[in-house]
């Protein structure tokens, strides 16, 4: 497996300054970061003050710029409210007396790792203008496109209680986001950990021993994954199997979309490197299902948990799967 050293050391060490920095996170840090190698987009539903944003900042500080670009930092967090503006977030045409010309002036979203604080809280219309930046990596002001950085990657959130004042996010939103979680409280060992290491973990100083992550070791190691990590093509018709079973449920509406099955692909591969593998299997797909479709399945009134009917059209598919050989 001599091939994805690279990429797994890279996945080692940014796990590592997370971990640290985070108490009681495993899990979510390691769909983050399966989410960051397959080039997706990840939505934390949560509770205030339960970690997002030292999560983002942490998976920030950790990536070390390699483009000496000094008008692309490794994080920003924008903060979502009812007035904000398009301009706020992709940036704004000023024009310049001396040269008589217009200069576009980067916004917020121009960075690695970029928070999007209680993204349901803003209009439509700024909700549109972050559609185009997660789906094509660019941003249109005054009819000129400015591309973003390859890297670019939006860790979301929406508080799941307070619903006065927010716009939910539409179908169209909700897909390019390849994760949805759901964040609880954390164990209570956990949680005084948490209080414990505060002043440690609060020190500049404490991530000096943990060695940070280039920004092309990352972009590199989202292709070898892609290239390296053997996918068979039964994964493939599984997939597809459990859409076209989701979407025939006399339950559901409306099924998961082909664009989330291609969006599963890479992100099954980096989970399978996740757990130390150079191949894809059943388990990788019972894992990320969840996370992946059922926040794209609309479901009648009264049906239910979607992960549910989800779980219950997954089983015989993955029974057949699980039956077969999947090593390259």
């Amino acid at each position: 497996m001599t091939h994805l050293e690279k990429p797994r050391e890279v996945m080692k060490r940014l796990e590592d300054r997370l971990k640290h920095a985070v108490k009681g996170r495993a899990s979510i840090i390691d769909l983050v970061l399966v989410a960051l190698l397959a080039d997706g987009h990840v939505l934390l539903e949560d509770y205030p003050g339960s970690g997002k944003t030292t999560l983002a900042k942490a998976l920030g500080d950790s990536i070390i710029d390699d483009l000496l670009d000094d008008d692309i930092p490794s994080f920003r967090r924008i903060q979502f409210t009812p007035d904000l503006l398009p301009s706020d977030i992709t940036g704004v045409s000023v024009f310049d007396t001396n040269s008589s010309t217009f200069e576009f002036r980067r916004g917020p979203v121009f960075a690695y790792i970029v928070l999007g604080d209680e993204i349901n809280r803003t209009s439509p219309k700024v909700q549109s203008a972050m559609l185009e930046a997660m789906a094509e990596k660019q941003v249109t002001v005054d009819n000129v496109s400015y591309p973003l950085d390859e890297l670019f990657f939006v860790i979301a959130t929406q508080n799941p209680l307070d619903l006065s004042g927010t716009y939910p996010l539409p179908v169209a939103q909700l897909d390019r986001f390849l994760f949805k979680i759901r964040m609880d409280f954390i164990e209570r060992d956990a949680e005084i950990a948490v209080l414990n290491t505060r002043m440690e973990r609060a020190a500049r100083s404490s991530m000096e021993g943990l060695p940070a992550v280039n920004r092309g070791e990352v972009v590199e190691a989202r292709k070898l994954i892609q290239e390296q990590v053997y996918l068979h093509p039964n994964i493939n018709a599984c997939l597809v199997d459990i859409a076209r079973a989701v979407r025939s449920h006399p339950q559901v509406l409306q099924g998961m979309s082909t664009r989330s099955l291609v969006l599963m692909a890479p992100a099954l591969q980096a989970a399978a490197l996740l757990r130390g593998r150079d191949y894809v299997t059943d388990d990788d797909v019972q894992w990320l299902a969840p996370y992946v479709f059922c926040h794209r399945m609309a479901l009648a009134p009264g049906s239910g948990e979607a992960a549910q009917i989800l779980k219950e059209a997954m089983a015989p598919v993955l029974d057949k799967l699980s039956r077969t050989t999947l090593k390259p």
